[in-house]
């Protein structure tokens, strides 16, 4: 495969995949708290996320169609929770339905948008040691992503990801001094494949088939940073990611595009008689392969009822 083939279908992988894979398993400050049991909550969230520049191997690709991209992901999600105990253990599991538009723009303007209802995501953590007189707190959640959303193989651009996912993390956390904690959390998504990849792979491999298997290796991110409570009413929290794997393979071809992406995220959260009140910003600050996400913007109201 040529070399700008190969590079186009890195770039629109990556455009599909950072979003969601970013999102699934972002925490927010106190995430890793055991809940209190028998209660039920709905949340819902905003996420906004841009896509520009697309490098590859670690070095800014510029060649049309890639010489400015732009792609814009907006998602709407609600979330159903329900908190329980296990055997005494503190339990959480949830279930949670996005709508989203992928837009692209710049030099990507001329292909599709997409919209749609996007893919059903279930997850269930439990608290095998939690100590509220020491906030000291460590918690396993799995989360499970079905392909439940819209998604055309005609479009290299898609609100689902057609394939199954799966993840497993760990969260620990702890005080570090006064109302100051520190939370670290790890997990590794693993993904099913996509069989019926169109416009975003078969087009690019100059064969006849108009779709072709996409793979996918797992891929790991580590999370961590402090978390100040101010009072009862107001958190503010900061976290680094580290993402590494990931790497793809088309019709059996390895894409050698390994994601190895930094970021940052800053939170606030502030507690209401009616809910609460979450704000989540962050951006990309070294990626190897894909395009950076300059912008991240994630907005939440969690209601109990």
């Amino acid at each position: 495969m040529h070399a700008l083939g190969r590079t186009r279908v890195l770039a629109l992988l990556c455009f599909l995949s950072q979003p969601l894979i970013g999102w699934a398993i972002d925490l927010q400050p106190n995430e890793i708290v055991a809940p209190a049991p028998n209660k039920n909550y709905l949340m819902l969230s905003y996420f906004s996320a841009q896509n520009t520049t697309f490098y590859n191997n670690g070095s800014v690709y510029s060649r049309s169609p890639f010489k400015s991209p732009v792609l814009d992901s907006n998602y709407t999600s609600l979330r159903a929770t329900r908190t329980y105990a296990i055997s005494e253990l503190p339990a959480v599991s949830y279930m949670q339905l996005p709508y989203g538009t992928v837009t692209p723009a710049g030099s990507l303007a001329s292909s599709p948008s997409s919209s749609g209802m996007g893919d059903l995501t279930l997850a269930t953590a439990i608290w095998p040691y939690s100590d509220r007189e020491t906030r000291t707190y460590f918690g396993i959640a799995a989360y499970l992503t079905a392909p439940t959303g819209s998604y055309s193989s005609q479009s290299p651009f898609n609100v689902s990801e057609h394939r199954y996912k799966s993840d497993l993390q760990l969260g620990f956390q702890k005080p570090i001094a006064g109302r100051v904690d520190g939370m670290i959390a790890v997990d590794t998504m693993w993904f099913g494949g996509n069989s019926q990849c169109g416009a975003a792979c078969s087009r690019t491999l100059s064969t006849s088939s108009p779709v072709v298997p996409l793979t996918q290796k797992p891929l790991t991110t580590t999370q961590l940073g402090p978390i100040y409570n101010i009072n009862q009413m107001f958190t503010i929290g900061a976290s680094y990611f580290y993402v590494a794997g990931g790497a793809t393979s088309i019709n059996n071809t390895y894409q050698n595009n390994v994601v190895n992406t930094q970021r940052f995220l800053v939170s606030g959260l502030a507690r209401t008689p009616i809910g609460r009140i979450s704000l989540q910003y962050g951006r990309d600050m070294e990626i190897k392969n894909g395009a950076i996400q300059p912008r991240i913007l994630a907005v939440r109201f969690l209601h109990e009822f």
